[in-house]
């Protein structure tokens, strides 16, 4: 099938553009997007601010891991983050400034982004990453699914109020969340159109 038809098929995320001609080499294909989907995010957590006040960094991680969920779709970008956060918890240091293992007061949000990436996977098959303003909404939605996790997560580690989980685990992470979703919103319709006319 030509890159231009899988362009114009419902369904399809941009994963499902790479070829594959027989199921044996589908199967080493969607390894292989898993094992990245996994690297890239463990990569991009790497990419870390500290804020004040907050144990949790701005990291690039919330931004790889929804573009995975989002270019690979619900079952390889679930299996991708779900690799990611079962290796780091058993001691690869690819969590936030190159740390590892569970228990810590981000650790909620690496549990979040396996639900976003299934989140956005599922909304991308239905078309939600094809448009400017879909997209943004599919962000919005994957980012609210890791704060729903993430915050909780770090009232309960880190023995704070609600008030006092908002203050530190999203209100400082607002802005940098809409520079991702502006990121991602130019991004994934480019490459749509741009494969499509490829194709």
């Amino acid at each position: 099938m030509s890159a231009a038809s899988l362009t114009s098929r419902p369904g399809a995320v941009l994963a499902d553009l790479l070829p594959a001609s027989t199921a044996s080499r589908a199967r080493v294909r969607d390894l292989a997007l898993v094992l990245g989907g996994a690297a890239l995010t463990g990569i991009a957590a790497q990419i870390a601010v500290p804020v004040p006040g907050s144990p949790v960094p701005v990291t690039g991680q919330t931004f790889a891991a929804l573009l995975v969920g989002t270019s690979l779709g619900a079952r390889r970008g679930f299996l991708a983050l779900a690799l990611y956060a079962l290796v780091g918890m058993a001691g690869m240091p690819w969590f936030a400034n190159g740390t590892s293992g569970a228990g810590g007061a981000s650790f909620g949000y690496v549990l979040g982004m396996v639900l976003a990436a299934t989140v956005v996977g599922a909304l991308a098959r239905r078309g939600a990453d094809r448009s400017v303003l879909r997209t943004a909404g599919a962000m919005a939605i994957g980012s609210a699914v890791i704060y729903a996790v993430g915050v909780p997560y770090l009232m309960a580690a880190a023995d704070l109020s609600f008030g006092a989980a908002v203050a530190a685990g999203l209100t400082p992470f607002l802005i940098g969340d809409a520079v991702k979703a502006a990121l991602a919103m130019g991004a994934l319709p480019a490459a749509w159109k741009l494969l499509g006319r490829r194709g």
